[in-house]
């Protein structure tokens, strides 16, 4: 378990270094996107984006690790029925190099359909803006005792390494920790007296993963950075899930049952980047609205009123404010990796609980423990932690680095891997 005493200084450094960035940009804006954040996205498993990561190979630093989470709390026994790739999605993945707010390249994935339970691979199609297109195979979940080995594809043409297939969630978080700490943190009123707001904090030593135990879909894409980068040194990545305008149901053929079918343009149904804003700061009745938006509407400062008053609520001062601001959307919401900096694992902490430097807020690895980095800013920079740190599976050493997914449990097995 991490000791927030040992990420002190790491999290101060990185608190400094945010803002001096900011005396640079404009003022506070809006966020990001999160696990079944909006009452539409809830309704829509398939099109539910739960992360998204942007971080260097640490393999290879000339190569640009992109990913995307969708369709989470997946249980073991269900993957087979569950872990699908909606055919009628468009996931794309914005990329920004040019150190604004507005998007400058994209990457497309959409899937075939999936009509066989435990034998039919879904294929998917790669297009990047550039023109270049690829096919790759998805991996096959099974609910056998051991999970099937990634199958990993690597474009010719692009040299791109792709996945896709059920994995492990990566993400650590206690939803419930959390949201009694917000919700006492409120109920202390504007004066925030130490005892009302360390009887807020005890809520998170829970220290329970609500994500343990359960799976996900994941696409994950190694590629050359040249593909990607700009002038500059900084890339951004932004997740998107998006329907056609027009959604139909009817049979395809006598013998087929009822399918759904799109047509018209494509909107976007929700969106990711930092991690854990819109579910936690963005207001209920305004959720649905930012899934809509774009990285755009972050910089013009659609939202930025309803998120300023939320971290009032929670007692966070105006200089975190400020460094939030910069960290999440001052450019547009994106996850933005600085690809002069060198990273040598995917987030994971040492044996005394420290993870380096080279993580969140710069880029995003699946290790990376966002959740601490983000309740140190909200608790004026003094480190608070969620106490729900740590991976339930391992991660992979070599890509698609994510970590395999639960399978079932063998015959006469008593445990419960999920903590809620």
């Amino acid at each position: 378990m991490l000791r927030p005493n040992n990420k002190k200084v790491a999290l101060v450094a990185l608190a400094l270094t945010a803002a001096l960035s900011l005396l640079l940009t404009p003022a506070p804006r809006g966020t990001a996107a999160d696990h079944g954040d909006a009452p539409f996205v809830a309704n829509d498993r398939g099109a539910d984006i739960a992360d998204t990561y942007i971080f260097r190979d640490p393999a290879d630093n000339s190569r640009v690790v992109l990913s995307g989470t969708i369709n989470g709390f997946i249980v073991p026994n269900e993957m087979v029925n569950f872990g699908i790739f909606d055919e009628n999605l468009r996931y794309r993945f914005e990329i920004e190099n040019t150190g604004d707010a507005r998007p400058d390249m994209f990457i497309d994935v959409t899937f075939t359909p999936k009509q066989t339970a435990n034998t039919q691979v879904q294929t998917a199609t790669i297009a990047l803006s550039t023109g270049q297109t690829f096919t790759a195979p998805g991996t096959v979940p099974n609910l056998n005792p051991t999970p099937p080995e990634p199958v990993i594809t690597t474009d010719a043409a692009t040299n791109i390494r792709f996945f896709a297939g059920v994995t492990d969630d990566p993400f650590n978080f206690d939803i419930t920790g959390f949201a009694r700490y917000t919700a006492a943190q409120r109920a202390c009123g504007p004066a925030f007296a130490a005892d009302c707001t360390n009887a807020a904090k005890a809520n998170l030593q829970r220290g329970r993963d609500s994500f343990a135990g359960y799976n996900i879909l994941a696409i994950v894409m190694s590629i050359p950075e040249g593909l990607i980068r700009g002038q500059g040194n900084t890339v951004g990545a932004n997740f998107l899930a998006q329907r056609r305008s027009n959604q139909t149901v009817a049979k395809r053929s006598q013998s087929s049952g009822n399918r759904v079918t799109g047509f018209g343009r494509w909107v976007t149904v929700d969106r990711m980047a930092t991690p854990a804003v819109n579910v936690a700061l963005i207001p209920f009745n305004r959720k649905d609205e930012f899934n809509s938006a774009t990285t755009l509407d972050d910089a013009n400062g659609r939202f930025a009123g309803s998120i300023v008053a939320t971290l009032q609520a929670l007692g966070t001062d105006q200089t975190s404010i400020g460094i939030l601001a910069q960290i999440a959307v001052a450019r547009g919401d994106f996850v933005r990796v600085d690809l002069t900096i060198p990273n040598t694992n995917v987030g994971q902490p040492d044996a005394n609980g420290n993870r380096d430097a080279a993580g969140f807020p710069n880029g995003r690895r699946f290790g990376d423990d966002v959740v601490d980095t983000e309740l140190f800013l909200i608790n004026n920079r003094v480190p608070l932690s969620d106490n729900a740190n740590l991976p339930d599976v391992p991660y992979r050493t070599v890509f698609p680095y994510i970590a395999p997914p639960h399978q079932p449990f063998a015959p006469g097995t008593i445990d419960d891997r999920t903590r809620n």
